[in-house]
């Protein structure tokens, strides 16, 4: 069996839709995680965010709107009356269910972005029934559960996964919602943003699927960010490490997470575009082909971080203690490089900052830089490459802030200012890719 993912283009639109179907009408088994349509998790985020600063009527005009466009896009997709009645039955109980939400002084948020995957796998159901395949809707929340750790319940997972399964021995097509689960109270709870990929990827491993496929709207994870660097060209193949790496540091067709559940087994990971079902796409195994740089990612949003202590750098204990400050506000690293009297780090999520700041403050002085972007290369045994180093030649014409080298063998991570991102870009792919008889 295998498991395909649709991410939220691919279920945005009646066109888009079509395509869905066009997928998976091959008479196989498989199973179908789908995302929210694209925008939906958005302003349900919206919405939550207007109930938390009661603000009623902003939440009551989104909860409309998303009640609006499921009707639009129901009556646009189906055909059946029956199953359009059904359908915008189902969208006015959602709809009632976030207007209960919005009058309610209860924490309600994991319940209403749940909404989303819910109503696009009722959708796409229903279409795929109408068209005469054999489905079987099946609720994330019967069989997805984290442990009070929030790490998935692996046990639990392929137990209720494989009993759901076995109650519909004749379908052909098992739809399920990505993203949602349940915690180890029972309460609602979810993956985090991009969840759905890591759903699928769970779901595959505790099947032990033949593969799992990201249908997505781009041909697979592509040399460099086609956003803002022209005539990238997309990967045939990449290892687990190097796709691991890539998600991580900013390519945003894969969640971060996604290749831990099946690297261990062995499992495939394909991505593929939904809108051209034809291309090759990416696939991700536990081979490694060529060594070298392989592509690069960018990621935003980062914060770094100058510690400064002469009196207790050199102390035992020092840097154990700095960490455990990160630690107790279950902030992340990226990048760590140190100097003999200065440790300077990175980290994404900035909310904890203030604290952070005045701890490190009672042993040290700080200093924050904000609006930095960290630029990964990624390749299998990059550092090792001879000709590798070379790269460093740009550093005449970028001011780089931290570089890690050496920390993993695949992958070299420099720290720009965000707005010399696109041109530090540029300058890495004329160097890495249109020079390309350098690194071969």
């Amino acid at each position: 069996m295998k498991v395909l993912k649709f991410g939220g283009t691919s279920v945005g639109t009646p066109e888009n839709i079509q395509h869905i179907y066009e997928i998976v009408n091959n008479n196989t088994p498989k199973i179908v995680v789908l995302s929210a349509m694209s925008g939906s998790t958005n302003s349900l985020v919206k919405l939550s965010q207007a109930i938390l600063e009661q603000q009623p009527q902003e939440a009551q005009k989104i909860a409309k709107a998303l009640f609006l466009k499921q009707l639009q896009i129901t009556a646009a997709l189906l055909t059946d009356k029956k199953r359009i009645e059904n359908l915008n039955k189902f969208s006015e109980t959602l709809y009632k269910e976030l207007l209960f939400y919005i009058e309610s002084i209860n924490d309600n948020r994991f319940k209403i972005l749940a909404q989303g995957e819910r109503f696009s796998t009722y959708l796409v159901h229903q279409f795929l029934e109408e068209k005469g395949i054999k489905t079987a809707l099946i609720s994330a929340l019967d069989f997805m559960r984290i442990d009070k750790n929030n790490e998935p319940d692996m046990f639990y997972i392929r137990q209720n996964l494989r009993r759901l399964l076995s109650e519909s021995p004749q379908k052909t097509v098992y739809i399920t919602q990505g993203f949602i689960c349940r915690n180890h109270q029972g309460g609602v709870a979810n993956l985090d943003r991009g969840g759905s990929d890591y759903s699928a990827t769970l779901i595959g491993a505790a099947l032990y699927a033949e593969e799992v496929q990201i249908w997505t709207d781009i041909d697979g994870f592509h040399n460099n960010d086609p956003r803002y660097i022209n005539n990238t060209y997309p990967l045939a193949n990449l290892s687990y490490n190097e796709a691991a790496e890539l998600a991580y540091f900013g390519a945003k067709i894969l969640h971060p997470q996604t290749i831990l559940p099946v690297k261990d087994l062995k499992i495939p990971v394909r991505l593929k575009n939904t809108q051209d079902a034809q291309a090759n796409g990416t696939l991700i195994t536990h081979e490694t082909t060529t060594n070298g740089i392989k592509a690069i990612a960018a990621k935003d949003g980062i914060t770094a971080i100058k510690i400064k202590s002469e009196r207790m750098l050199l102390a035992y204990g020092f840097l154990k203690k700095v960490f455990e400050i990160f630690e107790k506000y279950q902030t992340a690293i990226d990048m760590i490089t140190t100097s003999e009297i200065a440790i300077s780090l990175t980290i994404d999520n900035p909310i904890h900052l203030a604290e952070i700041t005045k701890e490190l403050q009672k042993f040290a002085s700080v200093e924050i830089e904000q609006e930095k972007s960290i630029i990964c290369l990624v390749g299998n045994e990059i550092i090792h490459h001879p000709d590798t180093p070379q790269l460093f030649k740009i550093l005449n014409d970028v001011n780089i802030r931290m570089i890690a080298y050496g920390g993993s063998n695949n992958n070299i991570s420099l720290l720009v200012n965000t707005q010399d991102k696109i041109s530090t870009l540029n300058l890495l792919n004329n160097y890495v890719f249109r020079l390309e008889e350098r690194l071969v």
